[in-house]
């Protein structure tokens, strides 16, 4: 077990009954790993099981023999028809061009210089690129760079792990990752849960606050946040609420 999966067990007791039925959370991660490469195989895997994508991906590099992957300016350069001989869809080929493209302006840097940002600037810079969204990037966060403060709430897999958790039903294997499992109890000090003890009530209006203010800034809401509720029993993790 991790110092991350002590910690959160010792604070929340729903967390220390999931722990066990899960692999460890990783501890070391590919911070090195070109950003501009996983985008573009982020890009090609989108809505396809992962046997069919990682065949249309070896494909596209199998088209550039040369190299083991390849630059900006070969995505650029290529015909769409040597790319749709690859299996690549044209939503998929504009998505992997301005990729390539924003790769060669800057906007999406070497992976040393990425590694130093912030993860909102982060987010802001890659979600810049066509068919790279909010999600990709945060798996990119927790997977690759390994930053500890990321909670994908547009996860199905976290909404559902947090239901079941907090119903105490079967844990989910969406718990797995520390930072998003334990975010919800992690926020009172050391010794107290908020999804257990009697802090509950401000440990979750605090955590609330932050969706709350995600959301309203996703929908380009400043001032008045848009009206929403936050059931923390069995139920969707945010939705509208009525009126």
């Amino acid at each position: 077990m991790g110092e991350a999966e002590e910690h959160l067990s010792k604070v929340c007791k729903r967390f220390a009954r999931v722990v066990p039925n899960h692999e460890p959370y990783p501890t070391t991660f590919e911070k090195k790993k070109d950003p501009y490469r996983s985008l573009v195989r982020s890009v090609v895997y989108q809505q396809l099981s992962g046997k069919a994508a990682g065949t249309i991906h070896g494909r596209m590099i199998a088209l550039f023999p040369d190299k083991d992957h390849p630059d900006p300016e070969d995505l650029i350069e290529a015909s769409p028809e040597l790319l749709r001989s690859a299996g690549l869809s044209r939503q998929k080929i504009a998505a992997i061009k301005d990729v390539a493209q924003k790769r060669i302006d800057g906007v999406i840097p070497e992976a040393r210089k990425l590694s130093r940002m912030p993860n909102e600037e982060i987010i802001e810079r890659l979600t810049a690129a066509r068919g790279v969204g909010r999600w990709t990037v945060e798996m990119y966060l927790m997977f690759t760079l390994g930053r500890p403060d990321v909670l994908p709430i547009d996860d199905l897999g976290v909404r559902k792990g947090a239901k079941n958790s907090t119903a105490a039903s079967s844990p989910q294997r969406p718990w797995a990752p520390t930072a998003n499992a334990g975010r919800p109890c992690a926020a009172p000090p050391p010794g107290t849960c908020g999804a257990c003890s009697t802090r509950r009530r401000r440990s979750r209006a605090r955590f609330d606050s932050v969706i709350l203010d995600r959301a309203a800034a996703r929908a380009g809401i400043q001032g008045n946040k848009p009206r929403f509720t936050i059931p923390w029993i069995p139920g969707s993790w945010l939705r509208q609420a009525p009126g």
